[in-house]
């Protein structure tokens, strides 16, 4: 019997991949003392950051995800078959 591979969870309950193979995270400090950072830093910070590309091979390690962007070969083909559908009704 072979090795089965096992996810990295805490990566996996913490990252989003987006359609292209990003990764989504949400940012730090913003759990608690919160008072004594400025509106302009808390509404940044409210909104999903994108991993980098050197972090995200190790991401997508962990996460078992193969590839530099695994999702993108399914968009493009879905962008493609949609393309392909409106030139067959012209």
């Amino acid at each position: 019997m072979g090795y089965k591979f096992k996810p990295n969870k805490g990566v996996a309950k913490r990252m989003k991949v987006t359609a292209t193979g990003k990764l989504k995270h949400r940012h730090e400090k913003l759990s608690h003392l919160r008072s004594n950072r400025s509106g302009k830093l808390k509404r940044t910070l409210g909104r999903p950051g994108l991993l980098a590309e050197g972090h995200l091979r190790n991401m997508r390690r962990f996460l078992g995800l193969v590839g530099k962007r695994p999702k993108q070969a399914a968009h493009e083909k879905a962008i493609a078959a949609q393309q392909k559908e409106t030139a067959d009704a012209k």
